[in-house]
């Protein structure tokens, strides 16, 4: 009997590779996405030997819009048919919008929005076909509420959750679930990337570590919940922003973004 396939984006660090070491530990075969082809390679590797299951390399910019479907193209051309897709690829920029380059607030929008629109799109409709499979969007409590400071992050956080429970509802009686899971601030080099690791946000005890996560996130997607947020704290604080007065939940916000 084949085993099921996971296709995982953001598949070389952080969340994404330790999506890829839950999903291989449970005995799927992996597609591993990502820009960095050396950090793939050493990961299928690792992954092959520990689990004795297939991964296969396909390495990707999704920051580019012709890639969701060239990479679409490569899986139907390998022949594999994808179980569960993972759509964790994505990054923040940190400081005032005003500051921060143009382009790179475009990509961000690309890979974090646009890339994971597309890609749910052409696996979903085969995963429909079949009466069966399993999509998790990876979101962020971000998504509750807006970011000052990181006001393009956190506005494709909200877009990821919004679509991801309407299409969840859409694909009801299908076989086909959608969950979207929404971590708070996370261990990983997502921060020193975005520019916010001495933020009060990732300064703050009670960070959670991506082992966590992600073992909460695939609770999650294999129970089929349409949107799951990790910790009971971030769970309290998401549920009290619909009680709260706009301004005060800028304002809070802000801060949180600022440097500490």
């Amino acid at each position: 009997m084949s085993r099921k396939v996971a296709l995982i984006t953001g598949a070389s660090a952080g969340l994404g590779e330790q999506f890829a070491e839950r999903f291989a530990r449970e005995g799927h075969d992996v597609i591993l996405v990502a820009r960095g082809v050396a950090k793939l390679e050493a990961l299928a590797s690792r992954l092959e030997q520990a689990h004795k299951v297939k991964a296969h390399v396909l390495p990707a910019d999704l920051g580019q819009p012709s890639a969701p479907e060239q990479l679409f193209a490569q899986v139907q051309a390998l022949g594999l048919t994808v179980d569960f897709l993972v759509n964790n690829a994505g990054f923040g920029s940190s400081g005032p919008f005003l500051e921060q380059e143009l382009a790179r607030e475009a990509e961000m929008v690309e890979v974090n929005c646009t890339a994971l629109l597309k890609l749910t799109h052409l696996f979903a409709r085969p995963m429909r076909e079949r009466g069966q499979g399993r999509i998790l969007n990876i979101a962020s409590t971000a998504g509750f509420q807006p970011g000052p400071y990181m006001s393009t992050y956190y506005a494709s956080k909200a877009f990821v959750m919004s679509f991801s429970e309407a299409l969840a509802f859409e694909l009801q009686g299908t076989g086909v679930t959608v969950t979207c899971h929404c971590p708070g601030a996370t261990k990983t080099e997502f921060a020193s990337r975005a520019g916010n690791a001495e933020s009060r946000l990732f300064k703050r005890s009670g960070v959670a570590t991506s082992q966590d996560v992600v073992a909460h996130a695939y609770s999650a997607m294999m129970k089929g919940r349409v949107l799951s947020v990790h910790g009971l704290l971030n769970w309290a604080a998401a549920f009290s922003l619909r009680f709260s007065p706009r301004a005060a939940v800028r304002f809070v916000t802000a801060k949180l973004n600022q440097q500490a």
